[in-house]
């Protein structure tokens, strides 16, 4: 079955040709103008991904992410027309999974959008019933589930992938670049920043469930998974 896109952006032109990309890779899509259109779509029908634009006006799309995220933990690519750092952390932060800078080639677009689809569509395909676990951290790919001390976590796609990489390997010390190949294909750019974004917000989610020492930062190496209660 095609993927389901969602699409909101108030300028007419870049819903078109976001959607002609989108549709030509064979998937279907849905466009909206605005933020609040974008919750009512969800509503109406669950989307596999939403495409969402930062600069739109009344509700920006910061302010969607953000009701969103209160019940759907579906997958988030932010768009923007400013390439400040500060809309990208704020994008990531809110529960986005990855995030695009006008002008975008199609290409990169769709590119971006097949890797958040594989990770977050990967729990069915596993064929056994593994699962990882690391002190009071548990992860369950077939399930796609995570928690710790019993309590759920509630991780995007990226975050999930980033996790279950760490506990891969859990006494190794991670490069930013070994990070973000746990969840991004290997043709795909991330800045160092954005890696950073993703980290910060999983700690925060451990922390919220009582994990004080989820991802350890090692300067000047990369990252650590942490006793996680142990």
């Amino acid at each position: 079955m095609p993927h389901n896109i969602l699409v909101a952006d108030d300028d007419p032109h870049i819903r078109e040709i976001i959607c002609f990309a989108l549709e030509k890779a064979g998937m279907k899509t849905v466009s909206v103008s605005d933020g609040a259109a974008a919750l009512q779509a969800i509503e109406r029908r669950a989307p596999d991904l939403v495409v969402l634009d930062i600069g739109m006006p009344e509700m920006d799309g910061l302010e969607v992410c953000r009701r969103l995220r209160q019940h759907s933990d579906v997958p988030v690519l932010f768009l923007s027309a400013r390439d400040e750092e500060i809309d990208r952390i704020l994008g990531l932060e809110m529960g986005g999974d990855d995030y695009v800078t006008k002008p975008f080639s199609p290409r990169e677009l769709v590119a971006r959008v097949n890797v958040i689809l594989r990770r977050a569509r990967s729990a069915p395909a596993e064929s056994d019933e593994r699962q990882f676990s690391h002190g009071r951290l548990v992860l369950v790919p077939a399930s796609h589930s995570a928690s710790f001390d019993g309590k759920a976590l509630a991780l995007t796609g990226i975050e999930f992938a980033i996790l279950r990489g760490f506990l891969a390997r859990p006494s190794h010390v991670l490069a930013r670049e070994a990070v973000m190949a746990s969840a991004y294909a290997a043709n795909i750019h991330v800045a160092g920043r954005t890696v950073d974004s993703h980290i910060r917000n999983i700690r925060a989610k451990l922390a919220a469930a009582g994990c004080a020492d989820a991802i350890e930062t090692v300067h000047g190496v990369g990252f650590r998974l942490g006793r996680c209660g142990a």
